[in-house]
């Protein structure tokens, strides 16, 4: 449907339904009955009585100040996504052989639907390109889902697909390692970071490769990526270990005292943040074991171990001074 045709029907709706409340008569004094639709009501001009009230606005969602902005604005349809290869502006025929009240579709009718996916699939991928783009945005999807990362970095991670697919910075490269090294970098970006291994454990690929084409990615596209905070990592952390806000506060200043002592140069986020979690629940009176920590962050004991006796001589460093 044409924008002006759909503007039109607009118009014919909202002047049926002003007639329609000009016809109705005001209950108490037999007035005129208007629709105010800026507060949502339908009152009567003569005594204010309001007839009803939280009626359904049927505008758009934003707002424009002229007619250039109304032009740009206006759309008809869902908003795009760079989540599907075809920003969901295609048609998706579900799975499930069942109609619009849930009812099982006849064997002609399954026959029927099963041609249309397959015709819909092949003009939905139809060049290699495409088919690329949709293998990686679903495989970004699922690890996305299996890490518990937000929409927005899902979105991040596949611009950043995008954008190596448009410089040729597949070749030689598999599809999976470039979409897992979207997603790690994506999250750090985000600022919700997960360690190297959690990303290789729901990605088919092995961690080694994962970081060879982490650094590529980032290299050649010039992204803007910090290095990992440990202070990020102890929210997750502490909520998975079911730790209190004072714990979790606890091990934010142990972060803080090592990095003004230096103590973090060269060592592991992860590492650092699992440590200062274990040693914060201790110095809380919270039960904790370095097992659970150490399942918890993916990291050995004997690292737990060492971080951990290097943030408390940080902190009695620190106290000192």
């Amino acid at each position: 449907m044409s924008e002006r045709m759909y503007t039109r029907r607009t118009d014919e709706q909202e002047k049926e339904k002003t007639e329609s409340d000009e016809s109705v008569q005001c209950p108490e004094c037999g007035g005129h009955v208007v629709t105010d639709t800026e507060h949502g009501e339908t009152l009567c001009e003569d005594c204010g009585l309001v007839v009803s009230e939280d009626s359904v606005d049927r505008g758009p969602e934003w707002r424009a100040f002229d007619a250039r902005e109304k032009d740009q604005k206006s759309r008809v349809g869902a908003p795009t996504t760079n989540t599907m290869h075809d920003k969901g502006l295609s048609t998706n025929i579900d799975w499930r052989n069942k109609d619009a009240y849930g009812n099982s579709l006849g064997s002609r009718q399954r026959q029927k639907m099963q041609r249309l996916r397959k015709w819909n699939e092949r003009f939905r991928t139809r060049d290699s390109k495409e088919r690329n783009l949709k293998q990686a945005l679903g495989e970004i999807d699922r690890m996305a889902s299996a890490l518990g990362l937000p929409k927005n970095v899902r979105e991040t991670a596949s611009v950043i697909y995008r954008r190596a697919l448009g410089e040729d910075l597949l070749p030689g490269r598999s599809i999976e390692g470039v979409a897992t090294a979207c997603v790690y970098a994506a999250a750090r970006m985000a600022g919700v970071p997960r360690s190297l291994d959690e990303i290789a454990d729901v990605s088919r690929i092995e961690k080694s490769e994962v970081a060879r084409t982490y650094r590529y990615v980032v290299r050649e596209l010039k992204l803007e990526v910090k290095p990992a905070d440990p202070e990020q990592y102890v929210p997750r952390f502490a909520s998975s270990l079911g730790l209190s806000e004072e714990a979790e506060h606890r091990a934010r200043q142990l972060l803080k005292n090592a990095k003004e002592k230096g103590v973090h140069s060269g060592k592991s986020p992860v590492g650092l943040a699992a440590a200062a979690v274990y040693a914060a629940a201790l110095l809380t009176n919270e039960k904790t074991t370095q097992a659970a920590v150490s399942d918890v962050a993916d990291i050995s004991e004997v690292t737990i171990r060492n971080r951990y006796h290097e943030l408390l001589e940080a902190e009695e460093g620190v106290g000192v001074a």
